[in-house]
C-alpha cells in the first residue's frame, strides 16, 4: 500500500501535474495540503476518473486539505479537536477498514507556518501543535495503524536544511517548534524518512526564489509519522524530488511510504 503526502500549493494551479503524478505513481492514499479550494469547487471529476474517492476540508483562497483514496474510508473527521473557534481548514482524518480487526487511520495535516516569530501567528502555531500532540496521544490508544502525514512547517534538525544559518529567525526552525515536533515524535511515532535514511540533502521543499531548486537549497518540512503498528508494516520510503522540476511546480514535492498489506 502506497501512501503519499504532497503540499500541492493550489490544486487548480497544479491540476495537470497532480493528475500526471497520480497516473504515474498510483498511490493508494494521497494526502494533499494547501488545496486553496472550497469543497464545492474542488476539481474532483478528473481525479475520480482515475479511480480515486475524494474527501476534502477546504476554504476559499488558502489552506485546505484532502484525502484521495482508492477505497472509500469508513469514516472521515474534519478539524483538529481542541479549539471550536479555529476556522482554518488544516486537518482531515480518514479511517479504512482492513482485514479482520485491522484499521488504518491516515491524517492529512497542514500545520501553521507561524511567521513572523513574536506575533500571534507563532502563538497560534505552537497552540496548534499542542492540540495535535493531545489528539495524537488519544489516537495511539486505539492501536490502529496510524499515519500522520503532511506539511508540518517544521525543520526538525540542522541536517534537514541546506543552510541552517539562513533559518535561525524563521518560525520553521525555532527551538519551540522543533521541541514540539520532538515531543510529538516521542509519543511513539517514527519519522519515516529518517527511519529509512540519515542522508544529507534530503529535502521536500525548495523556495521559488533565488534559484533554490537549481542550487538544491532546500528544507525538509513534509513528514510522515508512523505509529508502532504502522511502522511494523513499513516496506520503503521515497521522495519524488523530480516533480519539482516539472512545469509550474509546487514548491513542495511528494513524500511516500509503502506499507505491507
Amino acid at each position: 500500500m502506497l501512501i503519499a503526502t504532497w503540499n500541492i500549493n493550489g490544486v487548480k494551479a497544479r491540476h495537470d501535474a497532480l493528475l500526471a503524478w497520480l497516473d504515474s505513481r498510483k498511490p493508494d492514499i494521497a494526502c494533499l495540503q494547501e488545496i486553496k479550494s472550497q469543497d464545492e469547487s474542488f476539481p474532483r471529476e478528473a481525479i475520480e476518473a482515475l479511480g480515486y474517492h475524494v474527501e476534502t476540508h477546504g476554504q476559499k483562497g488558502f489552506n485546505g486539505v484532502a484525502l484521495l483514496s482508492r477505497e472509500k474510508p469508513i469514516e472521515v473527521i474534519r478539524r483538529l479537536p481542541g479549539d471550536d473557534g479555529d476556522e482554518h481548514a488544516r486537518f482531515i482524518e480518514g479511517i479504512w477498514q482492513g482485514a479482520g480487526e485491522r484499521r488504518l487511520r491516515v491524517v492529512s495535516l497542514y500545520l501553521p507556518n507561524g511567521n513572523p516569530v513574536g506575533t500571534e501567528k507563532f502563538t497560534y502555531k505552537l497552540a496548534w501543535m499542542e492540540r495535535l500532540i493531545a489528539h495524537a496521544t488519544s489516537l495511539l490508544e486505539t492501536e490502529d495503524e496510524l499515519v500522520l502525514a503532511g506539511d508540518y512547517n517544521v525543520i526538525p534538525e540542522p541536517i534537514d536544511v541546506a543552510n541552517p544559518q539562513n533559518w535561525l529567525g524563521d518560525a520553521l526552525f525555532q527551538p519551540e517548534s522543533r521541541q514540539a515536533f520532538r515531543r510529538l515524535v516521542n509519543l511513539g511515532f517514527v519519522d519515516a524518512v529518517r527511519a529509512a535514511s540519515d542522508a544529507q540533502k534530503t529535502y521536500t521543499f525548495w523556495d521559488y526564489q533565488a534559484g533554490a531548486w537549481q542550487k538544491n537549497n532546500g528544507i525538509r518540512i513534509d513528514h510522515l509519522l508512523l505509529s508502532p503498528e504502522a511502522q511494523e508494516r513499513l516496506v520503503s520510503v521515497g521522495i519524488d524530488s523530480h516533480v519539482r522540476g516539472w512545469e509550474k511546480p509546487s514548491d513542495h514535492v511528494p513524500a511516500l511510504i509503502e506499507l505491507a498489506r
